[in-house]
């Protein structure tokens, strides 16, 4: 009996970093938070992210909402594999395969202290939202309400790490990590915005991992 396949398209979008490159599905393809990989390892609770490893130029992949950002070795340019991949990525999901298998709360809890193996590595254990101060809480709203949403359309993520002394520290995910124009998306974007709703109490932001 032939397998139904499920109605889905994908689009290939650039990003700020081109390096980059975002595949947006019409349909939510996680509820449930985000999903950050390095490397194949990291990427055995999704089957999706684990094949598409197997891709000799995937580098790192990154899988929130409806959209899916892959940074790419420089081994190849994404003129000339974005469409095998978006193909690959609408195959694989029309057929009704699985995405993760473990849902990113529960990732995230067992990986609370995040150790990768990039030249930025820095450790670190993400906040309790529950311990978090006045001032830090409207941080955090702030990003939510006006930051996250601009971040998300360029294929990344931005999680907040701390406050201390007049700076916020954020980290950067998916494709904002590394991307050319993540240093002045912070100090002209994120800090004016937080300066200007926050005044005399956010002095800067900086990216623990950029």
């Amino acid at each position: 009996m032939e397998t139904k396949k499920i109605p889905i398209s994908i689009y290939a979008e650039a990003t700020p970093n081109p390096s980059v490159m975002k595949f947006v599905a019409n349909r939510m393809l996680v509820d449930d938070g985000a999903y950050e990989f390095k490397n194949i390892e990291e990427a055995r609770i999704s089957p999706l992210a684990t094949k598409l490893f197997h891709f000799p130029f995937v580098k790192e992949i990154f899988i929130s909402a409806n959209f899916i950002a892959i940074a790419k070795y420089n081994i190849t340019e994404w003129n000339d594999v974005a469409l095998e991949v978006r193909e690959f990525i609408s195959s694989y999901l029309q057929e009704g395969n699985p995405i993760v298998t473990v849902p990113s709360s529960i990732a995230s809890a067992a990986d609370e202290t995040c150790d990768t193996q990039s030249e930025t590595t820095v450790d670190f254990k993400l906040p309790n939202p529950e311990e978090l101060g006045e001032v830090e809480r409207r941080i955090v709203e702030i990003l939510d309400e006006y930051v996250k949403p601009a971040v998300e359309q360029d294929g990344g993520n931005i999680v907040f790490v701390g406050y201390d002394e007049g700076v916020v520290k954020v980290l950067l995910r998916g494709a904002c990590s590394g991307c050319p124009s993540s240093t002045l998306t912070l100090k002209n974007g994120i800090l004016t915005l937080l300066q200007r709703m926050l005044p005399t109490l956010v002095k800067d932001v900086e990216a623990i991992n950029g």
